[in-house]
């Protein structure tokens, strides 16, 4: 019996509900169409009053310390922010300046972004791989970008997107099998209630 992945998906929204975690949520639920994953959601809308303000990992209080530790002993991340002034969110950024440079070495990562319009899109490539290529994490080579027009009422309602997501989740089976195959003597994380 293969072992769970422990899948960590960060979800840059601020607000709640929000699109970019409509996104983040449902490619949680393609994952684990591919393999058998367990999922730590964290929410920096949640989080984002405690963590703003540190400018030390020594004045996070420590259930935001418990979040970048499960960053950092993920099998598998999800990221994902709305885009906002051609980039990902500065909280967001905040969050991972946190995460110990070495810690993601080889980490398989899925990168997500939502933002107004289309000509967002390449967010992905221009921020989002530099910013994981710095922690030498193996950011996966399909993304996913959902416009505004294709999440009405926090619902995704774009086949196109939504092919996507599936595209993206078949894509990272290769990848969640092998971690799943290496094992694990860490704990297991389950997904925290908002």
């Amino acid at each position: 019996m293969s072992k769970q992945i422990k899948v960590v998906a960060v979800s840059g929204g601020l607000q709640r509900p929000s699109r970019t975690l409509t996104v983040v949520e449902a490619l949680i639920d393609a994952l684990g169409d591919q393999a058998p994953i367990d999922v730590r959601l964290i929410e920096l809308g949640a989080i984002g009053p405690k963590l703003a303000g540190a400018l030390y990992p020594s004045q996070l209080p420590d259930d935001v310390k418990a979040d970048i530790a499960a960053i950092e002993s993920a099998d598998f991340l999800v990221v994902a922010s709305p885009v906002y002034r051609a980039s990902f969110t500065g909280l967001f950024k905040h969050l991972f300046d946190f995460v110990d440079q070495n810690a993601l070495i080889d980490v398989p990562v899925l990168l997500a972004a939502t933002g107004g319009s289309d000509r967002h899109a390449l967010v992905l490539e221009h921020q989002f791989r530099p910013l994981f290529s710095f922690f030498q994490a193996h950011t996966l080579p399909i993304g996913v970008y959902g416009s505004e027009a294709e999440i009405q009422d926090y619902q995704i309602t774009s086949p196109a997107l939504q092919a996507r997501i599936d595209l993206a989740a078949e894509r990272a089976r290769p990848f969640l099998r092998k971690r799943a195959s290496i094992g694990s003597s860490q704990p297991s994380f389950v997904r925290a209630a908002a």
